[in-house]
């Protein structure tokens, strides 16, 4: 030991710096919650499947802008409609929402970190809603990101949108169309990883909640002759449907089912999903 070494006081020490309070921790959680999604600070594996999903959610935007470059003037418009650029990436958002809950829901479960947040100045509401702002952020990245990528570059191709008004014009539906489909498959995801704390049973239920959805939508309106207005509870195509609507430069594929119940349905679906979560997390027994 060193001659100039000293004790100076025995016992614990009180944290003396500043305290972030609830906002800082919401705030620090959702940010790592994101990075872990994406793979951030992990080894390479952990990199691969985000990576690859935004890779391909954002392929079909550089391909519809090299055609709009290349194809001669005039045809630039017609290369494709931002209402239906995610028909042609849905199953990448699928995929996406299947792994991100789990994901973070999941393993702090199953390794008991959920305890240790707790022990911060998070409560289980708190720690939910960093969660659901994550998940919700990593989604964005493929709902948001491709059509906003597009809107860029055809602006600056020169075949885009005319003016600055007609620019925001496109841009608020981006956003709200973004919005909307990572806001139904995120509480989907939710609720389902909020009942398992295996990701693979998480992750394989979503897919199968979305396809079963949309089998059974189609028994009950093709099959059984039951109104169109079932077709509400294919969780698959009606987030996708209301973007058609909110584009409006597109025929919708269903047609007879009305703007305002498609929006009441993915409300409905959202706080229905939301709810099951804050029903699961207030009986949760945790240990600290």
């Amino acid at each position: 030991m060193s001659d100039q070494a000293r004790i100076l006081d025995q016992g614990y020490r009180t944290y003396a710096e500043e305290r972030g309070g609830v906002g800082h921790a919401v705030r620090t959680l959702t940010l790592f919650s994101l990075g872990r999604v994406l793979g951030l600070r992990r080894g390479f594996w952990p990199k691969v499947l985000p990576i690859a999903i935004i890779v391909i959610s954002c392929l079909p935007a550089v391909v519809f802008v090299g055609m709009a470059a290349l194809l001669p003037e005039g045809l630039g418009d017609d290369v494709v409609d931002y209402g239906e650029y995610y028909g042609f990436i849905s199953s990448a958002i699928w995929l996406f929402a299947a792994f991100v809950a789990p994901e973070l829901l999941c393993t702090d479960r199953r390794t008991r970190m959920i305890g240790l947040y707790f022990a911060s100045p998070l409560d289980r509401m708190t720690y939910l809603a960093s969660k659901a702002l994550a998940v919700v952020a990593s989604l964005a990245v493929v709902t948001i990101g491709p059509p906003l990528l597009m809107l860029l570059a055809f602006t600056i191709e020169g075949s885009g949108p005319d003016g600055v008004g007609d620019v925001l014009a496109i841009l608020w539906r981006i956003l709200v169309s973004g919005t909307v489909v990572a806001g139904v498959y995120t509480s989907l995801s939710l609720a389902i990883a909020s009942l398992t704390d295996r990701n693979g049973f998480a992750s394989a239920a979503v897919i199968l909640a979305l396809f079963l959805s949309g089998a059974v939508a189609s028994a009950l309106v093709d099959g059984a002759g039951a109104s169109e207005t079932f077709r509400v509870v294919d969780l698959l195509n009606i987030p996708l449907e209301l973007v058609l609507r909110i584009y409006d430069t597109a025929p919708p594929n269903f047609p007879e089912i009305a703007t305002g119940t498609l929006v009441a349905a993915n409300v409905a679906w959202t706080a229905l999903f939301l709810g099951i979560v804050v029903w699961r997390y207030r009986r949760l027994e945790v240990t600290r």
